[in-house]
């Protein structure tokens, strides 16, 4: 058997080596455990949170965000654009082959020069080629590997982005439903606030008539009238501002939302548990600024690459001939094959530059991604506190709603038989009418910083989300 050539073989036997630095992953220096950690927090991480709210409604509204909003439908379009990417990467590692045929009638002169073409030879001439071309660069100092690496990379970096997608958008929803439930139970307090001093007004009006108050007591009675009324007004439009919000984020045009539970049924979720150590593999933002950091690093090789030779294999294999009856037989046949090699001398430091940039990108690149740890855990650690003093927070203003209630009781029996002003009426119910706004928009708070708890931590719950987008997109049509 015909060895091959000495180049070549020396080609084939460098063909494992690659230029640039191998991806290492950075040391992250992860605190033991969290500062705020609850001592009832359980692993969770890997359930459908959000259907700890016993909310079938809220259930619903999220199933249909996943399948219909619009930024999920972006991020999947991306995977799809970086996959085809990819393909096109790693078609470069394999030989390229290519088709070609071609036919040509032409006429030449008889009189050309200074000899006049022969009168016994036709001068109308044909010319057909039938043409397989093959050419191969080989990746001898790692290349189209290195490009291969960092396509691969951000592949799954645009997967992991869609997976991000999906946990801002299940905490949006839960979020938005449990404030657009909130201002509900605001407007209904303000409402019912509203309808008795309505009522309270219209007997002072009575009692001013007949003379048995002033007309002062009669304006300040007025005056928390107007007041709850204002307050009436404030909410309704932030009602249906959230509720326009929540439908965008369904992927619907803005309207009115469905409702279920009241906010005082919705049930509190169980606080997550976790590790910090265990972040960097629950968030997919991490995991997707940790894949650009390799990708970068792989871009690095590659610049550094262009520096060495770049051999190519060519060949090609055909046939041409004058008669179109001919054109596939013995004689017609024709081929060859060569070695292609192309190396830069002087760049004016062109190399130089593009190698330059593509190690400031990575060094971007891993202070992003050392960012992103830092930020993460901050998250967790604001999501935990802000959990635990805003419950804490809810059952102070509850005894304070309770003592307040009483209060304006017994200050409307002792201004009713004479033993106190009116300013004293107005003064309990005003605070009471304010407490109960306040505790309710508390209530609100502790279920949106458990949202906010379970968004922080992540975890396999945005895998089982993602597979209720998968079971949706199967049962269609």
């Amino acid at each position: 058997m015909r060895k091959p050539p000495i180049p070549l073989m020396l080609c084939l036997s460098l063909a494992g080596c690659m230029v640039g630095p191998d991806y290492q992953p950075p040391k992250i220096d992860t605190p033991a455990a969290y500062r705020y950690v609850d001592k009832e927090a359980k692993d969770l991480s890997n359930t459908l949170w959000w259907e700890q709210f016993h909310d079938p409604v809220l259930n619903e509204l999220i199933r249909t965000a996943l399948l219909e909003n619009k930024d999920i439908k972006i991020a999947a379009a991306r995977v799809e654009e970086f996959q085809g990417r990819y393909g096109q990467t790693r078609s470069l590692l394999f030989p390229q082959v290519g088709l070609g045929a071609q036919g040509q009638r032409s006429r030449s002169p008889r009189d050309t020069g200074p000899v006049s073409l022969d009168p016994s030879v036709d001068p109308v001439f044909n010319n057909y080629q039938a043409i397989l071309s093959v050419n191969w660069e080989l990746d001898i100092w790692g290349r189209l590997r290195r490009l291969d690496e960092s396509a691969r990379a951000d592949l799954l970096a645009s997967e992991e982005g869609r997976r991000s997608v999906i946990l801002s958008l299940v905490a949006s929803v839960a979020s938005s439903y449990v404030t657009l439930r909130d201002l509900d139970r605001e407007l209904e307090i303000a409402r019912t606030t509203a309808k008795a001093r309505s009522e309270s007004y219209e007997i002072f009006k009575l009692r001013y008539g007949a003379g048995t108050i002033s007309e002062m007591e009669l304006a300040q009675n007025q005056s928390e009238l107007e007041r709850t009324q204002a307050s009436v007004a404030q909410l309704q439009p932030l009602v249906a501002q959230q509720e326009n919000a929540l439908a965008v984020l369904l992927g619907r045009n803005p309207g009115p939302i469905i409702r279920g539970r009241d906010l005082a049924q919705l049930n509190l979720p169980t606080v997550p548990a976790g590790l910090p150590s265990d972040l960097l593999e629950r968030r997919p933002d991490l995991r997707q600024a940790e894949l650009n950091l390799i990708s970068a690093n792989a871009q690095i090789g590659a610049a550094k690459a262009q520096y060495f030779p770049t051999i190519s294999l060519t060949g090609l294999l055909g046939s041409a001939s004058n008669q179109l009856s001919n054109l596939f037989t013995g004689p017609a046949s024709t081929w060859s094959y060569g070695v292609a090699v192309s190396m830069p001398i002087f760049t004016a430091g062109g190399i130089a530059g593009q190698v330059q940039q593509a190690e400031a990108i990575q060094k971007q690149a891993l202070q992003i991604y050392q960012q992103s740890i830092q930020s993460a855990f901050r998250d967790v650690e604001n999501a935990l506190v802000a959990s635990s003093k805003s419950r804490e927070r809810m059952a102070y203003q509850a005894r304070q709603v309770e003592a307040l209630s009483t209060y304006a009781h017994y200050a409307r029996l002792r201004y009713d038989n004479g033993y106190t002003s009116y300013i004293e009426v107005l003064d309990a119910e005003r605070s009471l009418f304010d407490a109960q706004l306040d505790y309710t928009r508390t209530r609100g708070s502790v279920f949106t910083n458990m949202i906010d708890l379970y968004k922080a931590t992540g975890g396999g719950w945005v895998t089982e989300a993602d597979k209720l987008t998968a079971t949706a997109n199967q049962k269609r049509p």
